[in-house]
């Protein structure tokens, strides 16, 4: 179903006698007359098949009319606009490279330009890669040393923030730009049943107006005049009349939906088949096998190069640990891990060994008296977490992932689970060393029910949209976030 924000809006009110309209801004209008007479007249506006139009055109030629006048301008401005024209060979190259990489990155989906930053990063990714196509094409073609690379570095540099501009701007003012939103959807419902909280373009109340059950051309010709138009139509129904509404819409030429609010709690993610049997599909699989190649090569290089670097260090906390207190180096415990199995989480100890709870069941405090003097340092600048870096080579852990819990965890005297039934569902992927509830600042003990939420909102936001250019940012914000106040 297509997402959209919808301010044009009509309301068609029906009875047993005829129809009786309320008039919107674009929308039906009743001119009078019977059942017989033309009942659906809308007002002028521009269509949505136009608005498509120019929601694909407009930005497609603002993108080409950036990186134009991005070039020309870095030529003029070094004084070789007219006497060296091979920025002009090199605009021929990229321009081509862009439009395919972008076509084919659907930079120019509607989804897509209603979100201002996901748009702008889309279309910058394109840039680079046409940038990158053209530098292999002028390698091949054996020109790469006649390119100026002054020119195509500050062109290039001119391009990409004339972009950021000009997507932002365009999504942000796009209904405006473009005259409209580009689809319409209508909404047809019978008594006492839900209405989705959105602006639909059409409403008609289907009591007297539209009957599926009845096998009428004069009730089919009237509904096909109040959906003219009409891009998406959505039925709210009783659930013994679905089947009636389905077999009335097949033929409508309009994509058309039955709103089944039993299965909200389902989450559907989309429909399958078994042989002649349908079922809801509530959860995907792991990422493809080339996103889970990509992250695992990127885990193990980056754990086997930081317990390199960081050897030193770890021999050196392993040290002072063993010379304060008796007991073992590392510790423990059973976590939360992946497909919601447990799994030998290692830490460097922090506490007592006879202080240590392999449950979990109570959180460190600030003032906690288990904790060494060494665990508190170690603590603070989450030292304690650097043996992960073994369970990453393990694969039981990832670099970025949702932070594995003990057993015992508790928000509030309630275990996690208790707090918010979706909690089982952070375990879609391998639990990380550092995560976006981290760099959020959501860590520390879990006092209030909100401790726990928090984590959990930002945890399942990470696993919706994966990226592996994600996973580098929160690495990034990780080290602002080392040493921190809920860090005890």
């Amino acid at each position: 179903m297509r997402t959209m924000s919808l301010k044009s809006r009509s309301t068609v009110k029906c009875n047993a006698a005829g129809a009786d309209f309320l008039e919107g801004s674009g929308g039906l209008s009743n001119p009078g007359g019977g059942r017989g007479s033309d009942l659906m007249s809308r007002q002028w506006r521009t269509s949505n098949a136009a608005i498509r139009l120019r929601t694909f055109v407009y930005p497609l030629v603002l993108d080409l009319l950036c990186i134009t006048i991005s070039f020309a301008v870095t030529a003029m401005a070094r004084d070789m606009l007219f006497s060296d024209m091979s920025w002009i060979f090199i605009l021929g190259l990229i321009l081509p490279s862009y439009l395919v990489v972008a076509l084919n990155g659907k930079v120019y989906s509607i989804r897509l330009l209603s979100q201002p930053w996901p748009a702008v990063g889309r279309t910058l990714r394109a840039y680079l890669i046409a940038l990158g196509v053209m530098t292999l094409a002028g390698f091949y073609l054996k020109v790469s040393e006649e390119f100026p690379r002054l020119t195509v570095a500050l062109a290039s540099l001119l391009a990409m923030t004339l972009l950021t501009l000009s997507r932002y701007y365009f999504v942000r003012f796009r209904r405006a730009i473009v005259g409209g939103e580009p689809y319409s959807v209508a909404l047809i419902w019978e008594p006492h049943q839900p209405v989705p909280p959105i602006d639909f373009s059409v409403r008609i109340a289907a009591d007297g107006f539209a009957d599926p059950e009845r096998h009428d051309p004069v009730m089919y010709d009237r509904l096909a005049r109040a959906l003219r138009g009409v891009d998406n139509v959505v039925v709210s129904c009783h659930a013994n009349r679905r089947a009636a509404w389905t077999h009335a819409l097949k033929g409508a030429g309009i994509q058309s939906e039955i709103l089944m609010p039993e299965l909200q709690s389902l989450a559907p993610l989309g429909m399958s088949l078994h042989g002649t049997m349908a079922s809801v599909v509530v959860s995907h699989g792991p990422l493809n096998l080339a996103d889970r190649l990509v992250k695992r090569a990127f885990d193990l290089a980056l754990a086997s190069v930081s317990v390199l670097l960081l050897s030193p260090m770890l021999l050196l906390i392993a040290l002072l640990i063993k010379l304060e207190s008796r007991g073992p180096v590392f510790f423990r415990q059973d976590r939360i891990g992946r497909s919601n199995q447990v799994f030998k989480i290692l830490k460097f100890r922090s506490m007592t060994v006879e202080g240590a709870d392999g449950h979990g069941s109570r959180s460190a405090s600030r003032d906690d008296d288990r904790i060494t003097r060494v665990g508190k340092f170690i603590r603070r600048t989450s030292l304690d977490e650097l043996p992960q870096l073994f369970n990453v080579l393990a694969g039981t852990m990832s670099i970025v992932g949702p932070r594995p819990h003990a057993l015992g965890s508790r928000a509030a005297d309630k275990l996690f689970w208790e707090v918010d039934t979706r909690y089982w569902h952070r375990h879609a992927a391998k639990p990380g060393l550092t995560g976006l509830a981290q760099v959020r600042g959501y860590r520390g003990a879990t006092i209030v029910e909100d401790d726990l939420r928090n984590r959990l909102q930002a945890d399942l936001e990470y696993l919706e949209a994966w990226t592996i250019w994600r996973d580098f940012k929160i690495i990034v914000a990780t080290f602002q976030v080392l040493v921190h106040k809920n860090a005890f």
